[in-house]
């Protein structure tokens, strides 16, 4: 017998027990479904339109799912995985959902045996241990000073991505930036903030190849006084404020009364000197540059230019902070806590060039920056972006091997393996959670499945002469060479996956497959709008209604 849809009110409608369970399974399927053609180095490309009725042509999973507008909570759901996978480790975003999908698909069949979902999710989760120690079986460590491997590693990892028809281009640029922002804690840990202290700056125009990472921070900005400020220092002391210098506004509506002509002078002066004062506590120590995020008096302007100091203003805080990152400056908040330690000095060059229609200031060639911009060229924006999109997923792949330098094999070759060792250990669980267990051991098939379909070679041929070779567990590295479809050994060909990155998609596709079989009920409680004129909602008492059950009305207390 069905189970009752239940009518709370007018504005709360429930739904549960199995018709939420597939109505979920089916939503989940159709967003993998999505982005299935987008996996691997011969995928397809979404063309979206987003809301501002802008075009982007890409195949990143996450972009993707981005602009996807979708209106079941489960498959809302389903896309905040991708969004948490590209926070956490940046690579794997199509992988995790193609994961999940595919999990839930398998777990439908039990579903219909009336199997218990938390039988199932235990089953998965077992699963996922067993998984994760059979990964730990084929990681190899490498040595991250070994550039020749990481660009390898790099450029397999991106081999699906636009930009690996440019060469090694992308993943050199990603290798430098994410090399210069690491910073040693020792004990063999490293920190590297690549949101933080790596910027893109994307200027159209030019070849791809004039990219280049500058040792050092760009940003759009020009001196204050073109005429009278020098645009090209060498070895330039640095000051950064992070205060105003213009005289102090009063705050809300001021009123000053002056009873006398001579006051407004008075005023004046003060104000006047206040400028000045504060101009001297900067000039005392000698600067070449100083960078204030804050407004610049004229009069400010006038004493600067006057002892041959270059000035800029109001500049974003966080650029603020790289400038400070990579020329060894402290941002000081008060002109009078100046100290000779606070002055930057390990900056090369400062530069402002004119590219295209704007100007540009070079803090660049410095000594031991902790923080660096990307500077890219191309034909055109949506390029740009798509070049970005990538140079994002390289820098997060040389961030994970940095942080944790294991490798295990790609192409597939890791799921197969995984999926090989659960089938042995299957035959050892007893119990109804034995067949979930053997469900989940060829869930993780889905992966080289989708990248023979990709490749467009025949499916089910390529799957049975792949699990031929894993079956006796001794082939582990043998997976699709995803240009050509042929089985290969990933050694030979230099196809790596990234240890952290594989355990993440394992555990996000996991966990999120077992906490969506476990939902039993959909409330909604989106109040239904009215048409206009229409008196408000009836009072009556809310019924159950039960299909083929009529007569078995009973009222739920209020």
């Amino acid at each position: 017998m069905q189970a009752p849809v239940v009518v709370l009110s007018d504005s709360v409608t429930r739904e549960s027990g199995s018709k939420v369970h597939h109505a979920n399974i089916q939503a989940s399927k159709a967003v993998a479904d999505v982005i299935r053609t987008t996996l691997g180095p011969r995928s397809m490309l979404k063309m979206l339109l987003d809301a501002s009725g802008g075009i982007v042509v890409t195949n990143d999973g996450n972009a993707i799912l981005r602009e996807l507008d979708v209106a079941h909570p489960a498959a809302k759901s389903m896309i905040e995985l991708s969004r948490t996978q590209d926070e956490e480790v940046g690579d794997g975003t199509t992988s995790v959902i193609i994961l999940a999908g595919e999990f839930l698909h398998v777990a439908e069949a039990f579903i219909n045996k009336k199997y218990h979902p938390t039988i199932i999710c235990r089953a998965y989760i077992n699963a996922l241990e067993d998984s994760i120690s059979a990964l730990d079986k084929i990681a190899i460590t490498i040595d991250v000073n070994d550039r020749t491997t990481m660009l390898d590693l790099v450029k397999s990892c991106i081999g699906t991505k636009f930009t690996s028809q440019f060469g090694n281009l992308i993943a050199d640029l990603a290798l430098d930036a994410t090399k210069i922002v690491g910073v040693d804690l020792g004990q063999g840990l490293r920190e590297v903030d690549i949101k933080k202290y790596i910027k893109v700056e994307k200027i159209p125009g030019g070849q791809l190849e004039d990219s280049k990472v500058l040792r050092g921070v760009m940003f759009n900005k020009d001196v204050v006084a073109p005429g009278k400020m020098r645009r090209k220092i060498l070895n330039p002391r640095i000051i950064l404020l992070d205060c105003p210098l213009e005289y102090k506004k009063g705050e809300n509506q001021t009123n000053a009364e002056l009873l006398k002509e001579e006051d407004w002078g008075v005023l004046l002066k003060m104000e006047e000197e206040y400028i000045e004062n504060l101009c001297m506590q900067i000039l005392k120590f000698k600067p070449d540059i100083v960078v204030t995020e804050k407004g610049l008096s004229d009069l400010a302007c006038h004493y600067f230019s006057k002892a041959g100091v270059s000035a800029i203003r109001r500049l974003r805080k966080t650029d603020n902070n790289r400038i400070a990152k990579a020329c060894g400056a402290i941002v000081v908040n008060r002109p009078d806590e100046l100290q000779e330690s606070d002055v930057g000095t390990g900056c090369g060059l400062f530069e402002v060039k004119k590219i295209a229609d704007e100007f540009f200031a070079f803090i660049v060639e410095c000594k031991d920056p902790k923080a660096c911009t990307v500077l890219l060229r191309g034909a055109s924006k949506d390029l740009l972006n798509e070049v970005e999109r990538n140079l994002q997923d390289a820098m997060s792949v040389s961030r994970n091997i940095l942080k944790n330098p294991k490798l295990v094999p790609g192409g597939g070759a890791a799921e197969l393996t995984v999926s090989a060792a659960l089938k042995q250990k299957s035959s050892l669980i007893e119990g109804i959670e034995k067949w979930p267990y053997e469900a989940a051991a060829l869930a993780f098939e889905a992966i080289p499945r989708t990248l023979a379909q990709n490749c467009g070679v025949n499916v089910i041929r390529t799957m049975t002469a792949l699990q031929g070779k894993h079956a006796n567990g001794e082939n582990s590295w043998v997976g699709i060479d995803g240009n050509t479809g042929a089985i290969v050994d990933m050694r030979e060909r230099k196809i790596w996956d990234a240890y952290n990155v594989k355990v993440q998609t394992f555990k996000t596709a996991i966990e999120a497959a077992c906490m969506i079989l476990r939902i039993d009920d959909i409330v909604s409680g989106i109040k239904k709008r009215q048409a206009p004129g229409s008196g408000p909602p009836s009072q009556s008492k809310p019924k159950v209604e039960e299909e083929g059950d009529a007569d078995n009305e009973q009222m739920i207390p209020e």
